[in-house]
């Protein structure tokens, strides 16, 4: 009989060292900092940010979209939107090698092929997965196609 107590007194107190110690574990962890998200090229409208042209959390980037304003055919602003984007990720530790995920968006979906053209190889020798969709109403601005991207550090 006495041994019986021993045992179970010997499991219990070995099932609360470990419910004490693990939840140790758990509160060491809680406490270590939570990263912290940084922002570049923040963009103001009437002194109050409305957008971050880059964000990064951790290992990962987010690259708001890029459109390109000016004269030119799918072909030119598709190789212009391109270098801005590797600008962006560029400053914040990343590449285009390391992009995860592009969004395009075409201001008309007939230019579909001549973006392709430009965009190919641009994102190393394994691409991101990709969504590309025809804006209704056309892309803001004077774009003829926006991107935007996510990519890890």
């Amino acid at each position: 009989m006495k041994t019986e107590r021993r045992s179970i007194l010997k499991r219990l107190f070995a099932s609360a060292a470990g419910a004490i110690g693990l939840g140790a574990t758990t509160k060491a962890v809680a406490a270590e900092a939570a990263p912290e998200k940084e922002v570049f090229n923040v963009e103001h409208h009437q002194d109050v940010p409305l957008f971050s042209g880059s964000t990064k959390l951790g290992n990962l980037v987010f690259v708001a979209g890029k459109g390109y304003h000016k004269e030119g055919d799918i072909k030119v602003h598709t190789d212009e939107v391109l270098k801005e984007l590797e600008k962006e990720l560029i400053k914040a530790g990343s590449s285009m090698e390391k992009v995860l995920k592009v969004n395009v968006f075409l201001h008309d979906l007939n230019d579909y092929k001549a973006m392709n053209e430009v965009y190919k190889g641009r994102f190393g020798s394994k691409p991101p997965v990709r969504t590309t969709v025809a804006v209704y109403g056309g892309v803001p601005g004077d774009s003829l196609v926006e991107m935007d991207c996510i990519a890890y550090i």
